[in-house]
């Protein structure tokens, strides 16, 4: 891969890092704390988020009836979110041992945390689990879809691709048929030691 690409990547890499280092500063603005993975509000916090809860009855009666015709279309996808997530699971099980990969885990994936947050109600709680379990599914299906292309089809597409998955950038390029072959060993190898180290 050239030079300046891979400076670019590291670049964009000690970027990510320093956004996450922020974003962890942000946090701790927010007055609260996680312990053993428990979310920990000050009392006053809590008190303050009370306030600004949307009673239940205020906030179904209050939506407009375009919300409630299309709720059950929203709803509705938990069935294909349940077969998607079931048989994503089912095939890294069956096929990741076989190509030495390891499997991704799912729990790292979902993320339920938005129900500790005193200012939404049950409805809204609802629906921040359900969101929650639909983003925290495509992640997670992502992440298996991405270690199987890198892993199979390390190749960049002719195309623009849009939000590219982070192991997309250091497959070979477009065309490049002279080092293709040399450059799927390096990269499965690669990949196997990436998650080596990883685990």
């Amino acid at each position: 891969m050239h030079t300046k690409i891979n400076a670019l990547i590291e670049k964009i890499q000690r970027l990510e890092e320093e956004l996450e280092a922020e974003l962890t500063k942000r946090q701790a603005d927010m007055s609260f704390t996680i312990q053993n993975q428990k979310i920990i509000f000050e009392q006053e916090v809590i008190r303050r988020h009370k306030q600004f809860k949307t009673r239940l009855s205020t906030y179904t009666l209050g939506a407009r009836p375009l919300m409630f015709i299309t709720a059950p279309v929203i709803y509705a996808l938990i069935v294909p979110f349940v077969l998607l997530d079931g048989m994503v699971t089912l095939y890294q099980w069956i096929c990741f041992p076989v190509y030495g990969l390891e499997k991704v885990k799912r729990a790292d994936y979902f993320i339920y945390d938005r129900h500790h947050l005193a200012y939404l109600n049950l409805l809204e709680k609802f629906n921040c689990a359900y969101c929650a379990y639909g983003n925290g599914l495509i992640a997670y299906v992502r992440e298996v879809a991405s270690r199987t292309e890198a892993y199979w089809c390390p190749i960049k597409h002719a195309s623009r691709v849009h939000s590219p998955h982070a192991r997309y950038r250091q497959f070979i390029d477009y065309g490049d048929a002279e080092r293709y072959h040399a450059y799927l060993e390096k990269i499965k190898e690669e990949l196997k030691a990436k998650q080596h180290e990883e685990s």
